[in-house]
């Protein structure tokens, strides 16, 4: 080999390495969202496509799995048996990483009343590691719901009634039926919706709750948007209570909600409405939430698809620009 065979290989992997250091520095620069960074995934609860899922399984999750979702959080089982949720999101590349599970069996679905081992071995088969209970006990005494009741009127009433006592039962039953879950290797959570700040007694509903169950077995999943539909401050409420909050439903509403604490809110897209997101995705990763679902309310101002599409666009994309400056 001469000198000008050396002088000219070195120009030309000269030249390559400057062609190509653009390149580098431009994906070693490429910003990245809060989720991203975090090595998150955006999840989906499953109501928020309706009876989409009932009327089919495998064209619904097969959208959502095209818009970009890999995480789903069915509600209960959606009409199906769990062998079959668990073929048709593995057919489609989604995981169910958690699922709400009623406290009564209702509808052909199973609550955490009845048989937990057999509750368990089917939820192990679907692939979930947290069960969440996604309202309080309802008292015997209210009866069952009113012929021609609007949806939400008839836990509207019950909420509105329920004592210090019943708040408790509620804690009771979430510590018993934890402790048997977490001996089944599953985690129990209960989520929240705006009753559970209204005023009883000089304290709340989740006062309660969070005072009286254990840290041990029962963990808490976070409905942002029901929070500030009960004009409570989410931020400040995943400070004051650290790690009890574990999971969390990602959902807008829009500035025309009105406190209340009656299941009331004006829903919107994630992104949409007036949620302080700059805070509150910190402050709940802080907190050590590390499963978020973006769930919806009904009405919807465009298809449910869309919306869910709408909304994880804005979270994949949030933190970008913050970092980017």
């Amino acid at each position: 080999m001469n000198a000008l065979q050396v002088d000219r290989r070195a120009v030309i992997g000269g030249a390559l390495a400057c062609a190509m250091l653009p390149a580098t520095r431009a994906f070693a620069a490429t910003p990245q969202g809060f989720f991203e960074s975090h090595h998150l995934p955006v999840g989906l609860q499953l109501y928020t496509v309706g009876d989409a899922i009932r009327k089919d399984l495998d064209a619904s999750l097969a959208k959502i799995a095209s818009i970009g979702y890999r995480v789903v959080e069915p509600a209960s089982y959606h009409g199906y048996t769990p062998q079959q949720l668990r073929e048709a999101a593995d057919r489609h590349g989604l995981k169910c990483t958690s699922i709400h599970i009623g406290a009564q069996a209702s509808g052909g679905n199973p609550g955490l009343d009845g048989d937990l081992p057999k509750l368990a071995a089917d939820l192990h088969l679907l692939g979930v590691t947290d069960v969440v209970m996604p309202m309080f006990v309802t008292p015997a005494r209210f009866g069952a719901a009113r012929p021609g009741d609007a949806p939400g009127a008839y836990m509207g009433r019950v909420s509105a009634g329920l004592t210090v006592d019943d708040w408790k039962r509620t804690a009771a039953f979430l510590n018993e039926r934890g402790a048997k879950l977490r001996g089944e290797g599953l985690r129990l959570g209960y989520h929240n919706h705006n009753p559970e700040f209204a005023p009883v007694a000089g304290t709340t509903g989740l006062e309660i709750l969070l005072s009286e169950t254990s840290s041990d077995t029962v963990v808490f999943q976070m409905d942002v948007g029901w929070v500030a539909a009960a004009g409570v401050d989410p931020v400040a409420l995943l400070r004051k209570h650290g790690k009890r909050f574990q999971l969390m439903h990602v959902k807008d509403i829009q500035a025309s909600t009105k406190a209340n604490y009656a299941l009331q809110q004006d829903p919107t897209e994630v992104g949409s409405g007036n949620m302080d997101w700059t805070h509150l995705l910190p402050a709940a990763f802080e907190a050590g939430v590390r499963k978020f679902y973006v769930e919806q309310e009904p009405p919807f101002k465009m298809d449910r698809f869309d919306a869910i599409d709408k909304s994880r666009r804005f979270l994949m994309d949030f933190g970008v620009e913050r970092i980017r400056a």
